[in-house]
């Protein structure tokens, strides 16, 4: 049965994969003769043993979602870089080869683990509302949102973040150069790759966004269509601002001539964004948040990310429930899985947002005895509709685009980073003469209370739209240890599904003792309170749905959630692997 399981599982994700981006998605034990071949080679399954095989390596390992960016960050460590140089480097190079989510023009968040010193930490470098900004933006007279103004101008854009968070790393904990680790993303930037089938697909998706902006469409568009796959991308622009930031560093970027080039492209578009927002961008170094996990420490990233403390949140209500016992994906796991989202969710709504703005029950929402609390409320059998759920009350216990990578080195550093320009290619603008795109991360905040951003979260007070403010996010990345080292490190993008994904990650990993490939190859499922319905994605057994919706839950069969990219560390080296979901990222060790 689980042979047959495992089987229907690969056959069923690939399917979701075709459906979802609209490229073939080539089985491993089959001929692979598709554009995503290279990539593909980290997707082996082995028919005779039923088993999905990592990616091995003994030195240091990189997983990404575009397979140059793993290279870039593969090629930092063979030359004598550690972990945060390496991840440094990516985050450059995935700006150039993976414009709709890498970026230098948004912002996110970096949890590394520090060899030398034994230590965690968690870098902030979220984008910022600006100084003009006020809670009623977004609102027109009569009170109503404005569709599309969060998202889609220049109202929409936050004070970037990446640039300096990147450039704080590398100082405190990078051993290299910033223009060492620059080069590669500007070679490829300045010479230019092969489209492949994903961005293609991605850029003919987003057509009419970005064809509205005239820089952007001189960057992505020939012959007034979206580039093809195949295509030459060249970035001269984006060439010209990396080599600035690597000659000059983040100054560049936030006081010289591409701060000067961002500030006149909203001055001619009414945009907010000034030169005293740039200059007064700070990245924020936190105590990351930890829990314990069935033996395990679970370290990571604390609020504006509502990730890590639902993370952990979650983790305390599952602990107490046999899931190894009850199987992966069972009908029971699925149902103990779903009750604890839709608490998490809830609580979510009402508590997270910028800690340096509202008071956040941190302590308590990541209580064992909270997590018991909540846990009495789980019935065994029913299902709790969401309308019963109201966000808890956790003060008495207090004592598609983002993109994710992970990196580990053989010094036993550690660094997961989740960054993001919101939406696909973000706002669509390009700042005139920088070649980089803005984001739209505006519309994290809350708009409106209790009006749906856009994946369809509720957000209230906590998140309300504030000068210099951060909006919340659902950015998860994360280290596990064990025995105090670094044995996991995990993290995924996909908007609300964020948070499951990760948490499923782990369970996998710890609960079901499955390998990194197993892992996150297994479908996902996803519930966040509102709206009232259990997202699962294809592959699940006829019979397990069956069950669950007999138990009363609406189940909705949609598109593959979180592109998951993960290593665990072994006795003798690296296991690793990058999410089939999207063919182009690619697992890389030495």
């Amino acid at each position: 049965m689980k042979k047959f399981a495992k089987k229907c599982l690969f056959s069923s994700l690939a399917l979701s994969i075709t459906v979802a981006l609209g490229t073939p998605f080539a089985m491993a034990n089959q001929p692979t003769a598709t554009p995503s071949a290279t990539a593909l080679a980290a997707a082996r399954y082995d028919s005779e043993k039923d088993i999905f095989h990592p990616i091995y390596a003994k030195n240091g390992m990189v997983a990404s979602e575009q397979g140059l960016a793993s290279e870039v960050g593969a090629q930092i460590l063979r030359q004598g870089g550690n972990a945060v140089d390496a991840a440094v480097a990516v985050g450059f190079a995935l700006a150039v080869v993976l414009p709709n989510a890498g970026n230098i023009g948004g912002g996110g968040f970096m949890v590394l683990h520090d060899a030398k010193s034994g230590a965690n930490y968690a870098i902030d470098f979220r984008e910022t509302a600006p100084l003009k900004a006020d809670r009623n933006m977004f609102l027109d007279k009569d009170g109503n949102v404005i569709n599309g103004r969060s998202l889609y101008s220049h109202f929409a854009v936050g004070v970037p973040g990446t640039v300096a968070g990147m450039e704080y790393a590398l100082q405190k904990w990078g051993s290299m150069s910033l223009a060492q680790v620059l080069a590669p993303a500007i070679q490829l930037a300045e010479k230019g790759f092969t489209v492949g089938p994903i961005l293609a697909n991605t850029l003919k998706t987003e057509k009419d966004n970005l064809a509205q902006w005239p820089q952007t469409k001189a960057i992505f568009f020939k012959d007034g269509e979206p580039l093809q796959e195949g295509d030459l991308l060249v970035q001269k622009d984006l060439a010209a601002s990396l080599k600035l930031i690597a000659k000059e560093g983040s100054k560049a970027f936030y006081e010289g001539d591409i701060a000067k080039k961002i500030v006149a492209e909203m001055e001619k578009h009414q945009g907010l964004i000034s030169l005293d927002d740039l200059k007064g961008y700070k990245v924020i170094e936190r105590q990351p948040i930890e829990g314990e996990y069935r033996g395990y420490k679970v370290v990571t990233m604390p609020p504006p990310s509502s990730g890590g403390i639902h993370l952990v949140q979650m983790l305390n209500i599952l602990e107490r429930y046999p899931l190894a016992e009850y199987g992966v994906n069972s009908a029971k796991t699925i149902h103990y899985l779903a009750e604890t989202m839709k608490l998490a969710y809830a609580d979510r709504s009402e508590y997270l947002g910028d800690p340096d703005f509202v008071k956040i029950p941190v302590k308590g929402l990541t209580s064992k005895k909270y997590a018991d609390h909540l846990a009495e409320g789980i019935s065994e059998t029913q299902v709790k509709p969401s309308a019963e759920i109201k966000p808890g009350k956790p003060q008495p216990y207090e004592s598609d685009q983002t993109t994710h990578f992970s990196v580990m080195d053989k010094a036993g550093n550690a660094v997961a980073v989740t960054y993001t320009l919101n939406f696909n290619f973000g706002s669509g603008i390009v700042a005139e003469g920088t070649g980089i795109l803005l984001n739209d991360e505006m519309d994290d905040f809350s708009a409106k209370p209790g009006v749906p951003n856009g994946f369809g979260l509720i957000g209230g007070d906590a998140n309300a739209i504030a000068p210099q403010k951060r909006p919340l996010s659902s950015m998860t990345p994360t280290l596990v240890m064990k025995d105090n080292k670094p044995w996991l490190v995990t993290g995924s993008p996909g908007g609300s599904r964020i948070i499951t994904t990760v948490l499923q990650s782990i369970v996998n990993t710890v609960d079901h003792k499955m390998n990194p490939a197993e892992a996150i190859v297994t479908p996902r499922v996803h519930h966040q309170w509102l709206p009232d319905e259990l997202r699962v994605e294809e592959g699940l057994s006829p019979d397990t749905l069956s069950l669950l919706q007999e138990q009363g839950y609406s189940i909705k069969e949609k598109a593959p959630m979180g592109r998951v990219q993960i290593i665990q560390a072994g006795e003798n080296g690296f296991y690793g692997y990058s999410d089939p979901r999207n063919p182009e990222g690619k697992t890389v060790g030495y």
